[in-house]
């Protein structure tokens, strides 16, 4: 049977080009002003070279904004995925109200990341949040802090808002458990496999690749985390809960620089890149299986 192809472009087309204006061209401009001084006050944008480069590297915010985002990246992409997928394992067993718990773990991953902000902004509110009227009611008053506002505890506050609720990990690897073959579960079985070496050499590596993607999710997922930070912290106290999205937000609402920002930009797209490929090659996304 002859296929016409000649439709395949003009189908294609509007694609493409919502492709270029919206993604690729904007991607364009933020790599050749990065090179450039840029400013909103300044009528006239002219070529600087490497010089918001080389400032870059002697901005001891930037690094510190820098450390941040690596941190989160490798707890999300860790420590993170690794619930989500523990979970997705139990529920995969299908124990009594296995439903209900997917479906209400999902929940909090459909609200806003504002919502969820002003949330927790709430329970750690240092006079009436929950947090700390529930160690008052245990007498541990000791432990009460001010949990966004003090250096020690506000890195770990800001960062369990999101590490309990891994609902898109858990219902994308219990979906892919589900399509596995029975009989290849069954077979382990009468193999003599427990249910933890199961888990360990029969459905971790079928579900390599499925949790690859959602790693690769978890890290962009980072890399775009600015709304959350914003609301409950703005990057305080001092730049502690700072990560880069921030960071450039800030660069450019202080000095108007869209130079300088744009050039904080490449750095977090270059980190994305890098992140996407390591994360490939460690869970071999790409790899065929035989």
């Amino acid at each position: 049977m002859k296929v016409n192809k000649k439709w395949i472009p003009i189908f294609l087309a509007p694609t493409v080009i919502l492709f270029l204006l919206i993604y690729a061209i904007p991607l364009v401009i933020v790599f050749v002003s990065s090179f450039t001084h840029y400013r909103l006050a300044v009528p006239t944008i002219s070529f600087a070279g490497l010089y918001n480069y080389a400032r870059l590297m002697r901005d001891q915010q930037f690094f510190t904004a820098l450390q941040n985002t690596i941190v989160w990246i490798l707890v999300h992409c860790t420590l993170h995925i690794a619930l989500g997928v523990s979970l997705a394992l139990v529920l995969y067993k299908r124990p009594f109200g296995w439903k209900f718990v997917r479906t209400a773990y999902m929940v909090p991953n459909i609200i806003s990341n504002a919502a969820v902000g002003l949330i927790f902004l709430n329970i750690y509110n240092p006079q009436f949040g929950i947090l700390n009227v529930i160690l008052r009611a245990l007498g541990l008053e000791d432990l009460q802090r001010n949990w966004l506002m003090q250096s020690a505890t506000a890195f770990p506050s800001v960062t369990m808002i999101w590490f309990i609720f891994a609902g898109y990990t858990t219902i994308l690897v219990l979906a892919h458990a589900l399509s596995i073959d029975e009989s290849i579960i069954e077979a382990a079985k009468i193999d003599g496999a427990t249910n933890f070496k199961l888990d360990l050499f029969v459905m971790l590596p079928l579900l390599r690749k499925i949790i690859g993607t959602t790693t690769v999710m978890a890290a962009a997922y980072m890399l775009r985390m600015f709304d959350l930070i914003f609301v409950t912290t703005s990057g305080g106290p001092g730049r502690v809960t700072t990560n880069l999205p921030l960071y450039l937000y800030q660069v450019y609402m202080s000095e108007h620089n869209y130079g300088y920002a744009n050039t904080i930009g490449v750095v977090i797209i270059l980190l994305g890149v890098l992140s996407m490929l390591v994360i490939n090659r460690v869970y071999g996304v790409n790899k065929e299986d035989y």
